[in-house]
């Protein structure tokens, strides 16, 4: 990691970025991939999104904590057409994805590897199609709920980079944190929940991919929620 990622300022990430320490493919994955598929927000953004890809595509989807990457990479196996973003700080799940990229030669992935606001902030107006925000980290201490993701901050930014009708997708396991981005969404006013019966937010989407996480939160007697936001 560069100096200026050690030591950059953030608004929203307090999650980890570092586990086991790397070795091998996976360090050198991260120095010599990553570079080439991360986004530089030192300098703005020339042409349009989708130039930032080797091949262009109507529809952009930014997935934000991918964590190890299996949506991601699922996602971008059966979607060729759609040109993807993952963002994710921590490193050892940043090198995951890189090393199925690199077996695959996924070519329609792009990467950021700090905090999400910050990408946010860099990208234009009307630009992304879609954004995931799946089992984020819920913060389930009442004294930490500040640290949660979703905010009206951070659903202003979700409004500004969606296109007219683009979609903002969520999902969980915790009840709490359900109830928190339903009350948000209300609060922000400038998003549709497109939910008309209970299926609509207890069965997953078409060509979801089941995460070993989702899995244990199953077994664990937690049902997932799986909301979709539409822009106003």
């Amino acid at each position: 990691m560069s100096s200026q990622h050690k030591s950059r300022a953030t608004e929203s990430f307090y999650g980890r970025r570092k586990g086991q320490q790397l070795r091998g493919r996976k360090q050198r994955v991260m120095d010599e991939l990553l570079p080439k598929l991360r986004f530089d927000l030192s300098a703005p953004l020339r042409g349009e999104l989708s130039d930032a890809f080797p091949a262009a595509a109507e529809k952009v989807h930014l997935e934000i904590g991918f964590g190890g990457g299996e949506h991601l990479a699922h996602q971008a196996r059966s979607h060729p057409d759609i040109n993807f973003i993952g963002v994710e700080p921590f490193i050892n799940g940043m090198a995951k994805i890189l090393g199925v990229i690199e077996d695959e030669g996924l070519s329609n992935i792009r990467l950021y590897d700090d905090d999400a606001t910050q990408l946010l902030d860099w990208l234009p107006e009307q630009c992304v199609d879609q954004i995931d925000l799946l089992y984020p980290d819920p913060w389930p201490k009442k004294r930490h709920w500040k640290r949660r993701f979703v905010s009206q901050n951070n659903l202003q930014r979700f409004w500004r980079v969606l296109k007219p009708g683009g979609r903002f997708r969520f999902a969980s396991d915790i009840d709490t944190y359900v109830n928190w981005i339903l009350q948000h969404i209300h609060a922000h006013g400038k998003f549709t929940w497109t939910a008309e019966s209970a299926a609509d937010w207890t069965q997953a989407w078409d060509g979801w991919l089941r995460t070993r996480y989702e899995a244990k939160a199953i077994r664990e007697g937690r049902p997932p929620c799986y909301l979709v936001f539409e822009k106003q």
